[in-house]
């Protein structure tokens, strides 16, 4: 059902497009006929809008892997750097949030460790709408952010670091089996926002899969049987995640892709407040819209560019 759903949406788009441009011809041959310069303006303009909306769908139609079309969790966690990254953490959080929103995409908050001073030590939260995966698999990585820090009486610049980490939500349709004995499962009390039942119960929980040592944590509900099922659902995708990783490192031994490899040790983007730019190290990408970014209002552009570019690797590397 939602592989029917999403393609009755993007057919139906294709339809719209389709009647506007045709509508819009219509108006531009009456306006030449009539001899009428508005009605040739307001059809040549409605024509031109139609331009990058139509880039945006050619796009989308790369993505097209297993999971590009589904949900995704977004973890992000502090660098080395105490509070200047911390802070840093924050700022990453807040964009992509931003971003989602400017896209109608749906956040739930599924954990988050407040810093010290300010800040946050990590964050995890799932990015719900349509190609969410497919939009922020290229985001992986370390970020790099570069500024005259606010926290020092100096004013000196600082470079801080922080972990960007998407993985897919996986569905029904991906069997992956977990086994009792490769989970150690731990509860303790969570320590953000959620009043004082949550404060006061071991209600969150922390699942560790021995065998590859990835740890998932849920303390978004008061209910610890609730916050173990999303722990579940979490470590079936970071598993699912895992496995794809290793595929894809054997299949691209003698080569790396131009993306990358999406490991959270490979820095990957800087972000410079001094010279007000962005700069994607991968593809050699560089945005005088350091602001824009951050707020998520530019951050398509980059995205963008990654999604162009990662397809072409990948047409490559098939070639």
């Amino acid at each position: 059902m939602r592989e029917r759903t999403q393609l009755e949406k993007s057919m139906n788009r294709v339809r719209e497009m389709e009647i506007e441009l045709e509508d819009s011809v219509g108006l531009l041959e009456l306006g030449e006929t009539e001899d009428d310069a508005d009605i040739v303006t307001e059809a040549e303009a409605a024509i031109e809008a139609l331009g990058p909306v139509a880039e945006k769908m050619e796009l989308e139609s790369l993505l097209s892997g297993e999971v590009d079309g589904n949900d995704c969790y977004l973890e992000i966690n502090a660098g080395a750097g105490g509070t200047e990254s911390q802070d840093w953490a924050e700022m990453l959080v807040r964009m992509y949030v931003r971003w989602a929103e400017n896209h109608d995409y749906q956040v739930e908050w599924i954990e988050e460790s407040a810093g010290e001073e300010a800040g946050l030590k990590s964050a995890t939260f799932k990015i719900g709408g349509m190609n969410s995966y497919g939009w922020l698999k290229t985001e992986s990585g370390v970020h790099r952010l570069v500024r005259i820090s606010p926290f020092d009486s100096q004013s000196r610049r600082h470079t801080s670091f922080a972990s960007v980490w998407v993985y897919p939500v996986i569905d029904d349709s991906i069997e992956i089996e977990i086994e009792d004995k490769d989970l150690r499962v731990d509860t303790y009390r969570a320590s953000g926002a959620g009043g004082q039942h949550v404060n006061k119960t071991d209600s969150a929980v922390r699942l560790t899969h021995l065998p590859t040592g990835i740890v998932v944590q849920c303390q978004n509900d008061r209910s610890q049987h609730r916050n173990r099922a999303t722990a579940m659902e979490m470590m079936r995708a970071r598993l699912y995640e895992h496995e794809r990783q290793l595929q894809q490192d054997e299949r691209a031994a003698d080569r790396r892709s131009q993306i990358g490899s999406g490991d959270r040790s490979e820095r990957i983007r800087t972000y410079n407040f001094p010279q007000g730019r962005v700069t994607d190290h991968r593809i050699g990408l560089t945005l005088h819209k350091l602001e824009k970014v951050l707020n998520g209002e530019a951050l398509d552009e980059v995205v963008d560019a990654l999604v162009t570019e990662d397809q072409a690797a990948r047409l490559a590397q098939d070639i």
